[in-house]
């Protein structure tokens, strides 16, 4: 052993220290590292920073910008809402849904692109269903990892794996030939993960109870709308159609608040919020808010040609990323004391409806349109999201206290969602194809999103999560540092030297491990195309198949759960899943093991030595 190979593993060692100790910050340690290196004369200043030109950080770069393009148009919160929909209030089915998207959909594309993608609905999901979003976050990476053992374009290590035989005069693998194999991980990943998930509640109360923001379910709860709110249909004949609301007075002759209209168009279901000027029509869904809960055994339903239909959640909860609600508190300087509600003019001034007041911390339970405020009182606001967030500072009359938590989600491009699913599908085929290499398909894929206005150039800046790439640019010498020095085929020697005569199982586990252990330190890119001639030479030596022992190198390059850094994947739910060094140990250890019990088992019998 060298003295240059001593002093790159006195380097990695430190770093993994300061790694588990989390202090500094890790993209610090990583970017130490990198100005370490030249300084020891081992790498070349063009050398230690080769990363920033790495395909694979451009690749990663521009998959944050693509899954905020993703956010911006509404795409992810529609699906966390099919995946909340489907789970209803079970997290188990939740995480099992979760897992099997992940897998399915990194299977035919970058799978540090789909945990990117995922991660702001994943944190959405958590909020709304109150669950930690440390319970989410592993097993939606440990899916993304799984998921490049399902097909051969699922990840890179399994292309170069591919190559290798190729090279060596062989056929190659299969599409679908890392199926079988990953699926049995796949289901492995999801029961261990539904056990192991207790072991990653937070340490503090922060992710659950620390929120200093409603939601919009605590608001209808604190206004006691969930008394009031109605859906209904506006009956053939009724003779409410083609009236505005104007002219019908719904409010003061009949207590009836509409606050929004469903419309069914001939493309797509529109919400329309109500105003003055919103003139009904036949088969129009009202969301209305009562000013008593009586009021439909009144008659006032026969009498206007409306009838009741079912309301199974609040309709805030339905359409959140359209209608939303704020709370509205008078301070002591307002002049609206001593004003009834119709007197304010919420709707025709600000497009906003008044639906809910408080006084002395209790709720009214009926709102009547001349009620008179009183000092202290605050005033629940229901209307569009826009229309919500520009009464901040609009009047000293009124202060609008912290909006829920719903606004962040609200999509500024929903309309162009078909554009920004245009662009995503057109990355995957590049990337299925092979027409181009991914980073640039992804490269492609963001100017589309420009180009349709699905994202603009700040909002693209800002969705890089410039720590993660730091980190992993910062890693990247490493791989040339032990390359350079024989780290790398010093440990290839001894596994060859000293397991040179044992069986082919025993072979296949050892190759695993390296495999795994290689992949800790250096990119799972660079572990495949070390590994792949060492298994191919032993297969060759043993005189028995190849294809076991470059699929079981192809596993073992993927399975990188041990630590926060083996894998991007890893690295990038590390801050939203609040997690530590020891946690990714804890828990991505164990499954390793299972995963190299699983692939020793399973690789002889689908490859047969």
């Amino acid at each position: 052993m060298n003295t240059d190979l001593l002093l790159v593993l006195l380097l990695l060692g430190i770093c993994v220290v300061l790694f588990v100790r989390n202090r500094p910050r890790m993209d610090v340690v990583a970017l130490l590292a990198m100005v370490a290196l030249p300084l020891t004369g081992i790498l070349t200043v063009p050398e230690a920073l080769a990363g920033f030109s790495d395909p694979s950080v451009v690749l990663i770069a521009a998959l944050f910008v693509i899954g905020d393009g993703l956010v911006r148009t509404g795409i992810a919160y529609r699906l966390g809402d099919w995946l909340v929909k489907t789970a209803g209030s079970s997290e188990t089915r939740l995480l099992i849904l979760l897992m099997l998207a992940v897998a399915t959909l990194g299977s035919v594309m970058s799978s540090t692109g789909v945990v990117a993608i995922f991660i702001p609905v994943v944190l959405g999901i958590a909020v709304r269903l109150r669950v930690p979003a440390s319970r989410l976050m592993m097993p939606l990476a440990f899916a993304g990892l799984i998921s490049g053992m399902l097909t051969l374009v699922a990840t890179p290590p399994n292309l170069v794996v591919h190559s290798e035989l190729r090279r060596a005069g062989l056929e190659g693998f299969g599409f679908f030939a890392f199926t079988p194999i990953g699926l049995a991980i796949l289901l492995l990943g999801i029961g261990y993960m539904l056990v192991a998930r207790r072991w990653l509640n937070p340490r503090d109360t922060q992710q659950t109870s620390g929120r200093s923001r409603h939601t919009l379910a605590d608001l209808a709860g604190d206004y006691r709308l969930f008394e009031r709110e109605r859906r209904l249909r506006v009956l053939p004949h009724s003779p409410l159609a083609d009236r505005t609301l104007d002219e019908l007075e719904l409010r003061t002759q009949y207590g009836i608040n509409v606050i929004a209209v469903e419309r069914h168009g001939k493309f797509r279901n529109l919400l329309l919020m109500a105003t003055g000027n919103t003139s009904l029509q036949s088969g129009d869904i009202l969301l209305v808010d009562l000013a008593s809960p009586a009021i439909g055994l009144l008659g006032a339903y026969d009498e206007l040609g409306l009838t009741p239909l079912q309301l199974k959640t609040s309709y805030y909860a339905d359409h959140a990323h359209e209608l939303g609600l704020a709370e509205v508190a008078l301070p002591p300087e307002s002049q609206l004391p001593g004003k009834t509600i119709q007197e304010l003019g919420f709707r025709s001034q600000h497009k906003l409806n008044v639906v809910g007041l408080r006084r002395n911390r209790e709720a009214l339970a009926g709102l009547l349109v001349d009620e008179k405020l009183k000092p202290g009182d605050t005033l629940l606001v229901a209307g569009d999201w826009k229309n919500i967030e520009r009464l901040q500072g609009l009047s000293h009359d009124f202060l609008v206290l912290s909006l829920p938590v719903e606004v962040d989600e609200v999509a500024p491009a929903a309309r162009k969602a078909p554009y920004a699913l245009l662009s995503v599908a057109v990355m995957i085929a590049l990337m299925v194809s092979g027409l181009v290499p991914n980073a640039i398909a992804a490269l492609l894929a963001c100017l589309l999103m420009g180009a349709f206005r699905c994202i603009d150039i700040d909002s693209a800046y800002k969705a890089i999560h410039w720590p993660s790439l730091m980190l992993i640019v910062g890693m990247l010498p490493f791989a040339l540092a032990l390359q350079k020095t024989g780290g790398i085929a010093l440990a290839v020697e001894a596994l060859v030297g000293v397991l040179g005569d044992a069986g082919p199982r025993a072979l296949l586990a050892s190759l695993f491990l390296l495999t795994a252990v290689i992949g800790l330190f250096i990119s799972n890119t660079a572990t495949a195309v070390l590994m792949a001639p060492v298994a191919l030479s032993v297969a060759q030596q043993l005189g028995v198949s190849p294809y076991p022992f470059a699929m079981i190198v192809a596993l073992a390059a993927s399975a990188a759960f041990m630590t926060p850094i083996s894998s991007p994947v890893n690295t990038l739910v590390l801050g939203p899943g609040r997690y530590r060094f020891s946690d990714f140990v804890r828990v991505g250890v164990p499954f390793t093991g299972l995963v190299m019990l699983v692939s020793v088992v399973m690789v002889p019998w689908v490859f047969p030595l």
